[in-house]
């Protein structure tokens, strides 16, 4: 049997955009602009939240998803930004293992605030009456505790299984798990079934459950308006993950998985407070009433 080429890695080389020398000023642009957008959506929704007392608590699990999503942004775009406008594509071991860490903390920490959110719109659809009771700010805030701590854990576990794996001699990256030369297997079913799977089963039953729980069909229909929203960010962030991650080898491409590597990391923090706020009356009426104000200071 022939032996892997197998080396002590200190460094890699991110070689994902160097094919496209001609576009780099374009794509610093794209993604300094997604960044702006991402940042200011999300800062925007977070404002919203706190300088108006409506929005209390039902939006206090989205203000954390706002947040999380900025952490994303400042987790992976800073390092695009960085090559893209230096040309410098080296990164060190331990700067690659750091950012890998933060990104998964953010990762798992959302996968689950994404099935409490689920929860929290099973509770207002299902017992309305009891919604302020069941979801007391103290166990709003044991509920986010519990994600950020589910999120730390995955993230330890994650980071270990992916950089205990060996990689090859050439240690210049496009897609992050193709660099190593031992099986992937393990790594990518804790990547799915910790971070994707079972959350997404449980967050679809619970909200299929709510609607189907309603007795009129006018009642389900207003339910399912009241939790489209959440289903189109659960279905775009799980969806893409489980397309990246469960395709069978034969389907799968370099380029495929950095295409859909960047909607994840870097589109869908930016689409969150669209999808979120387009169709949400609180939201735009917080938003009215914050620029209102706004327009009255000024001109006092």
């Amino acid at each position: 049997m022939a032996k892997n080429n197998f080396t002590i890695v200190t460094e890699f080389i991110l070689t994902g955009f160097t094919g496209y020398l001609k576009l780099e000023i374009p794509l610093f642009l794209v993604f300094l602009s997604f960044s702006l957008v991402t940042l200011l959506g999300n800062i925007g929704m977070i404002i919203l939240i706190q300088e108006d007392v409506r929005l209390h608590p039902m939006y206090f699990l989205l203000s954390h998803l706002s947040l999380l999503d900025i952490c994303y942004t400042s987790a992976i775009n800073p390092q695009i930004l960085a090559t893209l406008a230096t040309g410098k594509t080296v990164i060190s071991y331990g700067q690659c293992a750091s950012q890998f860490f933060f990104f998964t903390i953010c990762a798992g920490t959302e996968c689950f605030l994404l099935a409490v959110m689920a929860y929290d719109l099973y509770v207002a659809i299902s017992n309305p009456l009891f919604y302020t009771v069941v979801m007391h700010p103290r166990i709003c805030w044991s509920l986010v505790l519990g994600a950020y701590v589910y999120g730390v854990a995955r993230s330890i576990l994650h980071t270990m299984c992916t950089f205990t794996l060996a990689f090859c001699v050439n240690n210049q990256i496009n897609f992050f798990l193709k660099l190593a030369c031992s099986d992937t297997t393990n790594t990518e079913i804790v990547i799915v079934f910790f971070g994707n799977f079972v959350i997404l089963a449980n967050a679809l039953v619970i909200l299929i459950s709510s609607i189907l729980r309603v007795n009129s069909s006018g009642g389900r229909v207003k339910a399912f308006s009241t939790c489209s929203s959440h289903l189109t960010a659960m279905a775009i962030f799980f969806g893409t993950l489980i397309f990246m991650y469960l395709r069978g080898g034969s389907g799968k491409s370099l380029e495929e998985d950095k295409v859909v590597s960047v909607f994840y990391t870097v589109v869908i923090p930016m689409l969150n407070p669209v999808i979120y706020s387009l169709r949400n009356k609180d939201v735009k009426a917080a938003f009215r009433k914050v620029t209102g104000r706004f327009q009255v200071s000024q001109s006092v």
